[in-house]
Parts: structure tokens; C-alpha cells; sequence
């Protein structure tokens, strides 16, 4: 309908440039114009019949609009509009067509009856059906360019017929196969780009500079797009949440998010699996369509290793592609025994019991010092008879040892200046972890308040003394110790925050006063008509501090039947918290740990010395150990302006799991000075993605045509996409002039424009 009107496909007058091909100039015009209406205006006034003046007016306004328009559509007429616009040689240009060969394009969700693969759909729309000629739309681009069918997956390759297409390639790389046909046929007369996909682009989207590179040939991308935009069962992960590292057999917290369609209000079984293994299973209650939703699930880490930890959703009925259902992360579990410092300064039930919760667990060691009289403190497990042998250290690397400190009953004049800024130092720049229980000398009753560490401590506390009390009080989770692995007792959230109300009442508790912005109450205290915060948790610097008010979680213990854990595990995952997140001297991270359909990985490491100052004269490498046992030497370089931090590139060309041990030292030989190691795993997997975020992505397709020049088709236009392509400044190409004095639109605007007014005059007896 638009070219019976207008005479020529949209693109003419999209792509075209509007010029006047009469001799005179464009001002003679303007003035003609403006002299036309003045007269016309003069002369319709005069000639209305006698009314009232704004009748009279209103009338006069509509005959002269529509006559001025008349005339100054037939002065621009006389002036001989046309339109140029760039238009492609025939047969002397290049039209490359790619086509989509991936695994997505195997799904049957194309055609009328929606049973149809997309790859056969794309074939159909190239070559149309069996049996009738000249049907597709690569006939029509034949028959006026010269055309290059590609395959698309990772990159791209010619293929004689588009029947030959498979779908069943691994990956799609939209950008790379992008730029390697640009930089292929750089020196070719390419005129534009024909891409049939369902838009599953797997590296992340088209980047700036394969934009830019089809902007400077002015290379127009038509796109043609497959598949469903939107699913109508199914259910779909988005990404899963996990620590990276974790401590043997310690409680990890992961948060997964996924979303469904056609399947809301219903429920299915989260569950996390090791291997075989199953871990972790939880019932879950599906949200409305379309929306993500993320769930919170626990699980034990196990022993020491890398693992390979699977999220999944079980299938549901109906369900379009299961596929999609799993989701998989890489965590290293190590080994390695946390030291934590406990310092006491009284005797008391407290210290007996959190050290013997300590003992039970092989991921722990407490080395603790009590003081039992003024001058005198008692030391158990320390590794050397010197440790500790001078009371608390003061110096750096004596008390940067310790990944987590603990401080009992003791006043902050107990501590030098000196030592009080050490344990500033021990949380700001070794990132340790530092907890403050109550006791009849902490906290406000100590001196804290008003000592320089005061801002270390998650509340503000308390002005004076008398905050510490030697009376009954319960304990009770808030929103925020529900979801922490910390406070974490039983597995099922609610009946966890039950658990913790039936705990046996605490003889005494302490007034920590108010938590301080950004700090997390995990836990409260109901003390008689009061509620006042338990445990108080906050970041500060590289580390974390906490605050436990009171002394008495022993009488869960000792109150508890016999066997009950609740006690123990508290406290085991209360000190894995305290140090086992506490970082070493070098610290690597990998840009991610699960390359899909890439080897490609940027490694960073930041290293720091004995006393944790950052080393940026250190020597980096990276020992990476792959599958078959393959293994590499990678250097790292230092990062400019970011002293200490080092990082390099590597390709991992194999799939499978891969593990780095980064190590960093000083000087050369024997002489050199070992900084220390950290161990990343990582893992390549191809094929994963295509199952993931399989409706068409016409976002994308749209996107990708409109900053390039081309367009979006649909299935219903694309009999005119070999007619319309050849509007391009691409390849060899010539401007041409299309006049359009004889469009059929001009004659109807005219006769409309007549008749209109005719009929006007008629009516209101001006003729």
C-alpha cells in the first residue's frame, strides 16, 4: 500500500535525501509562497458573507488553510521535488546472508504450528518451500546481487547451499562472527548484511567496536529473527550465589535466582548436589510469570577439594526445555586450620565452653591467653613456647598471624595505645575478624567506649558503667540471623527461629547499646520488658567485627538434653566467621570461574608483605594445572597506578576443570622472601549456554539493525527485503534521483484539498 501511494519503498525517503531540481532558487520559492497566502487571505475575507465577526473569522480561516495549502503544494511542484538516495549496482555487489547453525536453533517453536524448528524456518525464509520456485528470498537477492551464504556458530563459514546447515553447534558468537566477516571482506564489494537468528548471543552482546566497524563501510545489518519471544513453560535459572572458598565441613549459605513461565503458584524441589551427592534439598513455592525469584538454601562444604556444586530445579510437567534447570559453580574447599586469639581477663564458664566447642572442630585452633592475676596469664594452645610468652603482641607480623581475635572480659586500659592500634591495623589491613563479648569488664563496663577502638565496635555504646547485668534473658533471631549462616541451627528457616527461642535462658546479659548505621542484628536479647541487640555484626575496612552481649551462652550447653549440638555449632560457625574469611598475603581472583564458550580469563592478584603492606616490587606467577594434566607457567605484571595489584591474561584451550596456584615472592634465590600462595579453580564448558535464555532475543536483533542502518523484518515483509536491500551507500554504489511530482499521493492530496474547500464555500454561500 505504501509504494501504490508513494511510488517507492520506504527506504527512499528513510535513507534519501529530499532536493529541488527546478532552475530558480529556494528563496523565490519561500516568497512566492508567502505572497500567495497573503493575497488568498485578503480576497477569502472580502468575499464571506456578512456574520458575526468570530463566525466570520472561523470560516474564513478553514477556506484559506486548506486553499493556501493547495497552492503551496502546486509552487513546490513547479520546483521539481525528488529524493537521492544511494542505491547498489546490480550484479556488481556482494550480499552476504548468515544464518544461525547452533544448538537454540534446533528447538521445534517456529512455523504456524509452532512445531517447526527454527533452523528449517530459516531455511524456508531463504529458500522457500519444496516444490515452489523463486519463493525465498535468496532467489530475489540472486537475481540483483552476487550472494555468500555463511554458517554462523563461533565464527563463520561459507557453505554452498543452505540445506547443508546443522544445528548443532555449541555455541553462538554473534560479535565474532560479526567482525571476522568484516575484516574477511574488507577489500570486497559488500553491499550489506542479511543475519537470520534467534538473537542467543553467548559472549555477552555486540561490542562498541564491531558497531563502529560496520558503521565506517556503512554496512547495513538486516536482521531476521526465529523463535518464540517468550515461553510458555518453562523454568529457567538465572544464577546462583556461592563463595568461592569455603573451610572444610563448614555450613555454606548460597542464594539462587531463577524464573518460570506457565507455572505460577505451583511448587518444586531446589536441591544442591556434589557429583552424585545430594547436599541440600528444600521445597519452593514459584512466584507470579516472568518474575525472578531467589531462594536461600544451605549445605555442608564437605571435606577438602575442588567441587563441581549443581544447583537444579526438579522438571516439571510440560516443561519445553529442562536443560535450563541447572546451574553449576566451582568452590574450593580447603583445609587449613583458622587460628583464632581469644584474650580473657577473668576465669569464667564462658571460656571453658567456647574453647571446648573449638576443640570439636579440626578447622579451628584457639590460642588463648587468661589473665588470672594482675601480672600473671595462663597460655593453652599455642604452637611455640615463646608464643604469647610476653603477653599480647606488639608487633605486626606477631599479631597478624591470628586470622580471627576474640576479646573476653578485659578493659581497653589493658591494652598500650600501641596495641589498641594494632588491633585496628589487625581488622583494617589484614582483614582479620575481631568479636567483643560481654562480661563484667566489656564494653561500655570496660572503658570501650571511650577508647580509640570505639569505632570498631558494630553499636555505640552505652555512656558509663552498669550495662552489664546478672539477669535472666532469652535470645531470639531478627529477619537478618533467619537468613545467616552464622545463627543458622536447623536448615528450615522457621523451625530455626523456633529452635532459638526455645535456646535455656542466659543469667546475665550486657545493654550494647545502639547499632550503628551498617551494622546487622543478628540476634536480640528479651530481657524482662526490654529488647536489646544480642549480636551485632559489621564490615570495617578489609575485616569484620561483631558483638555478643553476654556470658552466658554456656547454659545452652549445660541446660540443653544431652546430644543437643545447638551450643557447639553456634560457636564453630560464629569463629569460622570471625577468621575464616580472613585473606592471606596474596589473594587471586579469576574474571570468572566458569568460562561458557570462551577460553579467555584475566587473572588479578593482590599480594602484600609480612606486615600486610602492600608488595609492589613482589614477583607473581600463576601455576595452572588443566585437563590431561596439562599445566602452565603464567607471569603476572604489575596493574599501573594500582601498587600491589598484578594480573594477566590466558587462554584456557581445553574444557574442563583448571586449577592456579598464584605464588609471590621477593628477591631472587635463596635470599628471596616467600610472600605466600593462593590457590583459584576455575572450569571451561561448552555447550551450556545455548540451553539458557532460549527465546528469541529480538532486543538484540532490533538493536544490532537500527545502529547499523538495516531493519528488523518480520516474516510477513521479507518479500520485499531483496528490493529494499539495494538502498545502501555500501559496496559500489551511485546516487539516484527519484522524482516525485507524480506520486499518486500528491494527486489525491490535491483532489482533497479542492474538493474540500469546494464544498466549503458551497455550504457557507461563498462561490
Amino acid at each position: 500500500m505504501f509504494e501504490f501511494l508513494f511510488k517507492y519503498p520506504t527506504p527512499v525517503f528513510t535513507k534519501g535525501k529530499l532536493v529541488l531540481l527546478g532552475a530558480w532558487p529556494g528563496w523565490v520559492l519561500l516568497l512566492l509562497i508567502v505572497t500567495a497566502m497573503v493575497g488568498l487571505g485578503v480576497l477569502i475575507w472580502r468575499a464571506m458573507p456578512a456574520a458575526s465577526p468570530r463566525l466570520r473569522s472561523w470560516r474564513a480561516l478553514a477556506v484559506w488553510s486548506l486553499q493556501a495549502l493547495l497552492v503551496t503544494l502546486i509552487l513546490i511542484l513547479l520546483w521539481q521535488p525528488a529524493m537521492t538516495v544511494a542505491e547498489l549496482k546490480s550484479q556488481q555487489n556482494i550480499i552476504a546472508v548468515l544464518v544461525d547453525d547452533s544448538r537454540s536453533m534446533a528447538i521445534a517453536d517456529s512455523g504456524t504450528d509452532k512445531r517447526q524448528t527454527r533452523e528449517a524456518e530459516a531455511v524456508k525464509a531463504l529458500e522457500g518451500r519444496a516444490g515452489e520456485a523463486n519463493r525465498g528470498i535468496l532467489a530475489g537477492l540472486e537475481r540483483r546481487f552476487q550472494t555468500r551464504v555463511y554458517r554462523m556458530d563461533r565464527g563463520v563459514a561459507r557453505i554452498p547451499r543452505a540445506q547443508d546447515l546443522q544445528p548443532t553447534a555449541a555455541a553462538t558468537h554473534l560479535n565474532d562472527a560479526l567482525k571476522q566477516v568484516v575484516q574477511e571482506t574488507a577489500d570486497l564489494p559488500v553491499g550489506a548484511i542479511v543475519l537470520l537468528s534467534d538473537g542467543a548471543e553467548n559472549t555477552g552482546g555486540i561490542e562498541v567496536d564491531t558497531l563502529n566497524a560496520l558503521r565506517n563501510r556503512r554496512l547495513p545489518v538486516h536482521t531476521i529473527g526465529f523463535g518464540k519471544e517468550q515461553a510458555s513453560h518453562d523454568v529457567e535459572m538465572d544464577g546462583a550465589t556461592v563463595g568461592a572458598k569455603a573451610m572444610a565441613n563448614s555450613r555454606m549459605k548460597a542464594s539462587v535466582s531463577f524464573h518460570q513461565r506457565g507455572y505460577s503458584g505451583g511448587r518444586t524441589a531446589l536441591t544442591v548436589r556434589d557429583g552424585d551427592k545430594l547436599l541440600a534439598s528444600r521445597d519452593v513455592a514459584l512466584g507470579p510469570d516472568g518474575v525472578m525469584q531467589t531462594e536461600t538454601i544451605f549445605f555442608n562444604a564437605g571435606a577438602a577439594g575442588v567441587k563441581t556444586i549443581r544447583f537444579s530445579l526438579n522438571p516439571l510437567p510440560r516443561e519445553e526445555s529442562i536443560v535450563n534447570n541447572e546451574t553449576s559453580r566451582i568452590v574450593n574447599v580447603t583445609d587449613d586450620r583458622r587460628r583464632i586469639l581469644y584474650v580473657e581477663g577473668e576465669p569464667r564458664w564462658e571460656y571453658k565452653f567456647i574453647r571446648r566447642a573449638a576443640d570439636d572442630d579440626k578447622g579451628l585452633q584457639i590460642v588463648s591467653m587468661l589473665r588470672t592475676t594482675e601480672n600473671k596469664i595462663y597460655r593453652q594452645g599455642i604452637g611455640d613456647p615463646k608464643e604469647l610468652q610476653d603477653g599480647f603482641p606488639v608487633k605486626a607480623e606477631d599479631l597478624f598471624q591470628y586470622d580471627g581475635i576474640i576479646l573476653g572480659s578485659v578493659e581497653a586500659g589493658y591494652f598500650t595505645p600501641k596495641q589498641q592500634e594494632l588491633l585496628r591495623e589487625f581488622v583494617d589491613r589484614r582483614g582479620g575478624g575481631l568479636l567483643f563479648l560481654g562480661g563484667r569488664f566489656a564494653l561500655a563496663d570496660g572503658g570501650w567506649a571511650a577508647s580509640s577502638l570505639a569505632d570498631l565496635i558494630p553499636s555505640f555504646l552505652p555512656n558509663g558503667r552498669g550495662s552489664f547485668h546478672r539477669d535472666p534473658a532469652t535470645a531470639q533471631l531478627t529477619p537478618a540471623g533467619m537468613e545467616s549462616v552464622v545463627t543458622r541451627l536447623v536448615d528450615d528457616p522457621a523451625k530455626n527461629a523456633d529452635r532459638w527461642k526455645k535456646l535455656p535462658y542466659m543469667m546475665d546479659y550486657q545493654d550494647a547499646g545502639t547499632p550503628k548505621p551498617g551494622a546487622t542484628v543478628l540476634a536480640e536479647l528479651n530481657a524482662g520488658r526490654s529488647r536489646l541487640p544480642l549480636l551485632v555484626t559489621e564490615s570495617y575496612g578489609r575485616g569484620r567485627t561483631a558483638v555478643m552481649a553476654t556470658s552466658g551462652t554456656w547454659r545452652w550447653q549445660m541446660s540443653s538434653a544431652l546430644g543437643d549440638p545447638s551450643h557447639d555449632l553456634f560457636w564453630q560457625q560464629m569463629l569460622r566467621w570471625l577468621g575464616g574469611e580472613s585473606p592471606g598475603h596474596v589473594v587471586a581472583s579469576a574474571s570468572s570461574e566458569r568460562l561458557l564458550d570462551d577460553d579467555r580469563l584475566h587473572l588479578t592478584a593482590t599480594v602484600r608483605d609480612r606486615q600486610f603492606e602492600l608488595a609492589p616490587d613482589a614477583q607473581v606467577v600463576a601455576h595452572v594445572i588443566g585437563p590431561q594434566g596439562d599445566s602452565a607457567i603464567v607471569d603476572l605484571t604489575p596493574v599501573a597506578n594500582t601498587p600491589g595489584t598484578f594480573e594477566a591474561n590466558w587462554s584456557a584451550e581445553k574444557t574442563g576443570a583448571y586449577v592456579a596456584d598464584v605464588s609471590a615472592h621477593r628477591g631472587q634465590g635463596a635470599a628471596g622472601d616467600d610472600l605466600g600462595h593462593d590457590l583459584l579453580a576455575f572450569e571451561r564448558t561448552d555447550g551450556i549456554a545455548e540451553g539458557f535464555h532460549t527465546d528469541q532475543n529480538r532486543e538484540l536483533l532490533q538493536k544490532l539493525s537500527s545502529e547499523t542502518g538495516g531493519r528488523y523484518w518480520s516474516f510477513d515483509d521479507l518479500a520485499r527485503l531483496p528490493a529494499d536491500i539495494s538502498y545502501s551507500e555500501a559496496g559500489i554504489s551511485v546516487r539516484d534521483t527519484k522524482e516525485l511530482w507524480n506520486m499518486p499521493i500528491v494527486f489525491l492530496v490535491m483532489l482533497g484539498l479542492l474538493s474540500g474547500q469546494w464544498l466549503l464555500r458551497r455550504t457557507w454561500g461563498v462561490i
